[in-house]
């Protein structure tokens, strides 16, 4: 048996939706049963635009694995920005 994990973190970015483009306001990062994707459990992300309504929302549900990778790959490719001078440090 598996407590949901919830955490949430402001964000700042565009998802798109069913209604087009939309500014991010918020990210709530999940792990629990998914909707969709055919895992007992899943890292769930939802990109969303509270004040916007249910159409300013972006859902992903990944397995385990899926979502170390993609954390490992987002790490990797903002480094290599960084080193290259395209990525202001905000250290």
């Amino acid at each position: 048996m598996c407590t949901m994990i919830v955490e949430k973190v402001a964000v700042n970015g565009s998802g798109k939706g069913v209604n087009g483009w939309f500014q991010l306001e918020q990210a709530s990062v999940s792990y629990d049963h998914p909707f969709h994707a055919p895992f007992e459990h899943a890292l769930n992300i939802d990109f969303v635009n509270e004040s916007q309504g249910l159409g300013s929302r972006v859902a992903v549900e990944l397995s385990a694995q899926a979502a170390r990778d993609l954390v490992r790959t987002i790490l990797t490719v903002l480094d290599q920005a960084e080193q290259g001078g395209h990525l202001e440090s905000h250290r």
